[in-house]
């Protein structure tokens, strides 16, 4: 029997405020689903890198990447970007190329139906992955079948409170494929396979394993509290501690999203939480055991991940009677889809 791998770490997940009031179409058109990168660092103006704001429709980052290599005549390791995007978008964001004391080549030949230099500048780094501040959506839902009360009544729900930061269906692969790559490197770890799609099957791994433990405080009703033994993380960072004692100033900072409960990303060492948080996650994991020790057994040490995903100035307008626009911000690591499943149900 074939394992539903998306339906594990993707469809079969718990939504936080109840089925969602409508249902729409999504990605219409690339222009239905726009990504503006927000930047971390601006070039500075000098330096060996060239940094390029590039705008692409319908195009694959790595793609992208590969044409800026043959563009500029250097290897592919000299070309960096701070993270994936959507390829069925339009999105803006930086790239960067290594020319130490080389000229520049014509960056605008590399305009075309799908890809637009909007500028470029010299910065003294490259750029690095993850160094970013987050994502600002622009997201057009179309078809929709439902009241505009019951969906204002849900959007103001989501920012007020937030969303689960379920790992989005493109972690997993096309059909779950990073999913099945996974079990087969742990079925025969002396398998050989690119660095690349080594780390994508364990990260996959990984994010199948934190959806599911988030999925169960969801339905616990925790995911935007605190339980006893939690690591509880700061916002806007990777620090967390382990709550001892639950007492009315610690659940003011989870009310004010100052700190939010976390979930595993799983791998080799002791886990950090303690007492029900860790009861909860070790009953999951024993679920997907094979999973758990290949991860263990592949090297990756443990790290956590925030259970809560803020939704930052989110705002909303009707373009006619059955087309809804949504625009918020994200941080980085963090997937749209999760705000729209809790929303519509896609046709």
């Amino acid at each position: 029997m074939t394992t539903d791998w998306l339906e594990l770490a993707v469809h079969g997940l718990a939504r936080a405020w109840g089925e969602p009031p409508a249902s729409g179409s999504l990605r219409r058109q690339p222009e239905d689903f726009r990504v503006t990168e927000l930047p971390s660092v601006e070039p500075g103006g000098s330096g060996e890198h060239v940094w390029l704001w590039i705008r692409k429709r319908s195009e694959n980052t790595d793609h992208v990447a590969t044409l800026l290599s043959k563009l500029a005549g250097v290897h592919p390791r000299n070309i960096s970007y701070a993270g994936l995007k959507d390829r069925h978008a339009v999105t803006e964001q930086w790239f960067s190329v290594h020319l130490p004391g080389r000229a520049e080549p014509d960056w605008q030949t590399l305009d075309s139906g799908t890809i637009t230099v909007l500028r470029h500048a010299r910065h003294a780094r490259k750029l690095q992955r993850g160094t970013l501040r987050g994502n600002r959506f622009v997201i057009t839902v179309r078809d929709i079948e439902g009241t505009p009360a019951a969906l204002d009544q849900r959007l103001q729900q989501i920012a007020a409170n937030g969303v689960p930061n379920y790992f989005g269906a493109q972690r997993f692969g096309i059909e779950g494929g990073n999913l099945r790559l996974a079990m087969q490197l742990f079925a025969n770890p002396r398998q050989r396979f690119s660095r690349n799609r080594r780390s994508m099957a364990l990260s996959a791994a990984r994010s199948l394993l934190f959806n599911r433990v988030l999925s169960q405080r969801v339905l616990d009703g925790s995911w935007d509290g605190v339980i006893p033994g939690d690591a509880m993380q700061l916002a806007g960072s990777h620090s967390f501690f382990v709550v001892d004692t639950i007492d009315a100033g610690l659940q003011q900072r989870v009310a004010s999203h100052d700190i939010h409960a976390t979930g595993p990303l799983y791998g080799s060492g002791e886990s950090p939480v303690r007492g029900r948080c860790q009861a909860l996650e070790q009953a999951v994991l024993a679920e997907f055991d094979t999973i758990a020790h290949g991860l263990a057994a592949a090297g990756l040490k443990q790290e956590r991940r925030a259970l809560r995903l803020p939704v930052a100035g989110l705002h909303w307008q009707w373009l006619d009677g059955t087309s809804l626009e949504l625009a918020f911000s994200l941080p980085p690591g963090s997937y749209a889809t999760g705000v729209l499943r809790e929303l519509v149900c896609e046709k």
